[in-house]
């Protein structure tokens, strides 16, 4: 009688244990854990982890621009048995090569929101379609003006980057200037352009970034920024200029925060990119490999939408009460 009962316990924890082995592991490592994007974008990935029956592991950088922190990530997860790879790089160059060591021994990975130089470098990209999201903008702020004289400032994100180049030069084509389109490279220029500075996406320094164009050019009356933090920093720039109503503001997100100061006039429009989405595509995609040995390849386009509570004629766009149904961050 024991040893019937023996087995039967051996049994049913050999069973658990086999349970336990052949739930599929997921890795997530953000940029950050602190950006209210990212933090949506960890939601949606648990979220759809729980759904499918999947573990994940989850890292980040410790800030932007720590390489060093996602390659450790990277190192760990796959030592945890991870098949799949979700990562949205911190330096899209320096982080290859502990990716194709990684890809090399059968994990598949998948940048989420900024690509990897080499885009292929990866097995796929879910992401916002960037130069889409800055010509939209680009085509709201040329509506608005409908024909009458600008003189820009860019508040960028730092050079070099993907997507800040992506959406800077969105924005210019969208405002019509020639010659720049998905391919251009480098962040191009316009003679209505007076001032390019880089903000870091950050409210402080996109705050600084305004003040010194402002010197150089008192006259801007159109502000692209490449986030709503720098475009709150920008805001702040010209209400202490008492400049604020004069200029038009737009910019790229779609956080809660950034659509409330569109709702408040703070920007006039503001492209919104879905993170939680991306992420749940992601995972969807992981689970489908660890099942199948079915890999995902190229571009996933996660949606973009033109928010604005002043629409401008042959712009589509939704208003600020889509854009806090569909919001993200506090």
């Amino acid at each position: 009688m024991y040893a019937k009962h023996c087995i039967a316990v051996g049994l049913i924890a050999s069973v658990a244990g086999y349970a336990a082995a052949a739930e599929p592991v997921i890795g997530l490592i953000t940029k950050t854990e602190t950006n209210p994007f990212f933090v949506k974008m960890k939601e949606g990935a648990q979220h759809a982890a729980k759904l499918q029956g999947a573990k994940l592991l989850t890292a980040a950088g410790k800030a932007d621009g720590d390489n060093a922190g996602q390659v450790t990530a990277i190192e760990n997860m796959m030592s945890a048995g991870a098949k799949v790879i979700l990562i949205t790089p911190n330096d899209s160059k320096a982080i290859v090569p502990a990716i194709k060591k990684a890809r090399d021994a059968g994990v598949m990975v998948i940048a989420l929101d900024s690509p990897a130089e080499p885009a292929d470098a990866t097995d796929a990209l879910f992401a916002t379609d960037n130069f889409k999201a800055g010509r939209l903008i680009g085509e709201y702020a040329k509506a608005s003006f409908g024909g009458k004289p600008v003189k820009i400032a860019t508040l960028d994100l730092f050079p070099g980057h993907p997507v800040g180049i992506a959406r800077h030069n969105g924005f210019l084509a969208g405002f019509g200037v020639p010659g720049v389109d998905a391919k251009t490279s480098g962040l191009a220029k316009s003679a209505d352009v007076v001032c390019m500075a880089d903000s870091y996406g950050d409210q402080g320094k996109g705050q600084t970034a305004m003040e010194n164009c402002l010197q150089k050019n008192p006259d801007i009356n159109l502000v692209y920024t490449i986030n709503e933090p720098a475009a709150a920093g920008a805001y702040k720039a010209l209400k202490a200029a008492g400049k604020e109503k004069g200029v038009l503001i737009v910019s790229v997100d779609g956080g809660c925060a950034g659509v409330r100061d569109v709702k408040a006039g703070v920007i006039a429009a503001t492209s919104q990119q879905y993170p939680l989405k991306m992420a749940g595509l992601a995972v969807d995609a992981g689970m489908t490999y660890a099942k199948t040995g079915k890999k995902v390849s190229g571009y996933v386009d996660t949606g973009v939408t033109l928010i604005t509570d002043h629409k401008q004629a042959g712009v589509s766009s939704q208003d600020t009460g889509f854009g806090l149904s569909a919001c993200w961050g506090k």
